[in-house]
């Protein structure tokens, strides 16, 4: 009699790379991960760094990445490109893109590092907030699959698509958030998780309006083994918005551990249309 195989966590079909030759993967869309249009950023943006990461000639961990979303994907097959573009003692520099049916959708840019131990200081304060337990799960009222994929615990700005709300005075949301179902994170969850904090626009406006993520930045401050450490216990994320004008606005975040452990930064722009 022989052991069973657990099944692969969702996350990790929707991130699953097959190799097709020097620096290139082919990857598939997943259902469990759709968004109103194409899949969730997110999600993309954590296929595109697994690129790098499965890639033999990766040296150290992610420091930086950046995802230009040119164009949305369609359900199916998809190919990643990641070219190292130059390897120096303690950097590495990446570009990556996807290509679907001959165009294509995003390009990217990644730097890897090897980390020293150093002199380290975290600036940024840790929010003041109940424990996750203490606070109740969210239900989302939103016609994406992906929020399903998240357990999201909101202690400040939850999302409310109610039109009969007025204008809030602010965009923040503060909530407690880790995979559903429960799932170890590491660097490639982690860059799908700094995307998974809805538009700030419907915070700061609860109604809906057209939107798409055009550029992504996320900056990494933890390293494999503040991640191992961490297992799958929920992350503390905190976002706001700067500036809503002319079609376009921003949005900042922080992924914090629960004992106050700053893993990563994250800054996008977004277009929204009236």
């Amino acid at each position: 009699m022989t052991d069973s195989v657990p099944p692969a966590h969702p996350f990790d079909l929707a991130t699953r790379l097959e190799p097709e030759g020097e620096h290139v993967f082919r990857a598939r869309t997943s259902p469990d991960y759709a968004n109103m249009v194409g899949p969730f950023g997110g999600v993309t943006a954590a296929t595109m760094l697994n690129a790098v990461w499965s890639h033999p000639q990766r040296q150290g961990e992610p420091i930086a990445l950046t995802v230009n979303f040119a164009g949305p994907l369609e359900e199916g097959d998809f190919v990643v490109t990641a070219r190292p573009a130059r390897t120096n003692r303690s950097t590495q520099h990446w570009t990556i893109d996807i290509v679907q049916g001959g165009q294509v959708a995003a390009t990217a840019t990644a730097v890897f590092a090897v980390r020293r131990e150093t002199w380290s200081s975290t600036e940024a304060e840790f929010p003041t907030v109940p424990p996750a337990s203490a606070v109740e799960s969210a239900s989302h009222r939103i016609r994406a699959a992906w929020p399903r994929c998240y357990d999201m615990r909101f202690v400040r700005g939850p999302l409310s698509l109610d039109t009969e709300h007025d204008t809030a005075t602010d965009s923040v949301s503060t909530l407690w958030i880790r995979d559903e179902p429960p799932r170890p994170v590491d660097f490639v969850s982690l860059t799908a998780l700094c995307d998974a904090f809805f538009p700030r626009i419907f915070v700061r406006r609860p109604k809906w309006v057209p939107i798409g993520t055009v550029t992504l930045t996320i900056y990494y401050h933890c390293d494999a083994s503040m991640l191992a450490a961490h297992g799958e216990r929920e992350l503390l994320g905190t976002a706001r918005a700067l500036q809503f004008r002319n079609g376009y606005f921003d949005q900042t975040a922080e992924v914090w551990s629960p004992a106050g452990e700053l893993f990563a930064t994250t800054h996008q722009a977004v277009y929204y249309r009236e």
